[in-house]
């Protein structure tokens, strides 16, 4: 592995940071992703690797969903000596790209909220998706945002639904992080709001 984890992980956390700071905001981690020469533990993306040797330490607990799970588990603790939890328990949730269907809509369900006094304390959800490009499926607005922006992501279900009504109280709350195959990173913190957009509904109905 020719990853630096202090450099090249700092970049990656400097990217995450950025897309979160500003919803819509399309980070690559391909340069990053190539630094891992190979490695793929238990099946998963580069991708996610890379943000689990960032975000993951001895002080954090994680849940994988997905076919590997249990072996992906077992070799991030070894990377980073996070503990593997129980899904309501966990500070990160991971969904693997095999998750299957539902998954997403189940981790946001059992995330921990966190609560009006620690509201910090509240669950990431890092998942595996489809590609994720600008566009005008996805409509983001709020913090970060000067009016609204557009986004693209190959992503089935109603996780948005879900994720409205867990997202309901602020400041609780649960923030997602989305990557694709092609190393793209997008960040959707509890403040954005997601709608879809007219004009691609109007498409379905024709």
């Amino acid at each position: 592995m020719k990853l630096d984890v202090v450099h090249d992980l700092q970049s990656v956390y400097r990217k995450l940071v950025d897309s979160t700071s500003r919803p819509g905001l399309i980070s690559d981690l391909g340069k990053e992703a190539a630094l891992l020469d190979g490695e793929n533990p238990a099946g998963c993306s580069r991708s996610i690797l890379l943000l689990a040797l960032t975000l993951l330490d001895p002080e954090v607990t994680f849940k994988v969903y997905g076919g590997d799970a249990e072996a992906f588990e077992k070799e991030i603790n070894q990377l980073t000596f996070a503990k593997a939890v129980q899904a309501d328990k966990a500070d990160y949730l991971i969904l693997l790209k095999d998750a299957g269907a539902g998954s997403l809509e189940h981790a946001i369900e059992m995330a921990d909220p966190g609560t009006f006094i620690n509201p910090h304390k509240s669950a990431t959800i890092i998942a595996e998706t489809g590609i994720i490009t600008e566009g005008n499926k996805l409509l983001l607005s709020g913090p970060g945002i000067q009016t609204s922006t557009g986004i693209n992501i190959e992503l089935a279900g109603n996780w948005i639904e879900k994720r409205n009504e867990k997202n309901k109280e602020y400041p609780t709350g649960v923030d997602l992080v989305f990557v694709d195959r092609n190393h793209q990173l997008l960040s959707l913190p509890r403040t954005t709001q997601i709608t879809e957009s007219r004009e691609v509904e109007k498409e379905w109905v024709m």
